[in-house]
């Protein structure tokens, strides 16, 4: 079977053109066994695109353990797959596993992805939790560099609250109009060096923790850099773009 390797700032996927059917999604062992880093192909996720009738492609989304969900740097790298096999040309509208979203894609290969609306914040005496598509626990700490990812935020994604849905886990530095990030994944259950829903929801807690209407917050994640542009509406926010690069690694064959 072929398959292509992708990257969006160290968020990295493998991509299957499954336009004729040639991968059984069923087999949820295989999933984790070609994500796997020593007896696999190795990626954080595994991404299927198939036909539709009525939008561009259909994205399916694996996390590395076989569990689905929706991704945000995923959908990025789907975006840049679907250029790469000619399904699109600069914009795209597809179905992903919380519903159809347009994406575009410009000559260096940076993808802006349009989130869904986000109606309500949830904001505790030291957190947010927010949903973007995935469940996210953000937490403002002084120095994102000393903090132990994997400890801590397994600790939040398997306590009482969390421990049967799971939730994804931000460790993040406000500044002015930017925020560093390390993000512990459910699904994959360690540290990834990026993700897209986590990395739009910690720019809105910063957005409603300085009372910003309207902007473009910076995102320094630990493997790049990344853009959400947002508008607040109510106690939400509107037109919420994640964007940044999506990168071709390699192409290869795996027995299956």
């Amino acid at each position: 079977m072929e398959f292509y390797k992708y990257q969006g700032t160290g968020n990295d996927f493998v991509m299957i053109d499954n336009r004729n059917n040639v991968f059984d999604k069923a087999n949820l062992k295989q999933v984790q066994q070609l994500c796997d880093r020593r007896f696999g192909i190795g990626a954080d996720g595994l991404i299927l695109i198939e036909n539709l009738d009525d939008l561009d492609f259909n994205m399916i989304y694996f996390n590395a353990d076989g569990s689905q969900s929706f991704c945000g740097n995923g959908s990025r790298c789907a975006v840049a797959f679907a250029k790469y096999l000619g399904i699109i040309e600069k914009q795209a509208m597809f179905l992903s596993t919380d519903g159809e979203h347009e994406a575009w894609i410009n000559n260096e290969g940076e993808v802006s992805l349009k989130m869904h609306d986000v109606e309500s914040l949830e904001k505790g005496n030291d957190y947010y939790f927010i949903d973007t598509g995935s469940p996210h626990y953000i937490v403002n700490v002084e120095d994102v560099k000393a903090v132990d990812v994997k400890e801590k935020g397994a600790a939040i994604r398997f306590n009482d609250r969390f421990k049967v849905e799971g939730t994804n886990v931000n460790f993040v530095k406000y500044n002015n109009n930017t925020l560093d990030i390390r993000t512990y994944e459910r699904g994959v259950e360690d540290e990834t060096l990026s993700c897209g829903t986590g990395v739009t929801a910690a720019a809105l807690s910063l957005a409603d923790s300085q009372s910003l209407d309207a902007g473009v917050i910076h995102i320094n994640a630990s493997g790049g850099n990344l853009k959400v542009g947002f508008k607040r509406n109510g106690n939400g926010f509107k037109d919420i773009w994640l964007i940044g690069s999506a990168t071709f690694v390699y192409k290869g064959e795996v027995g299956i």
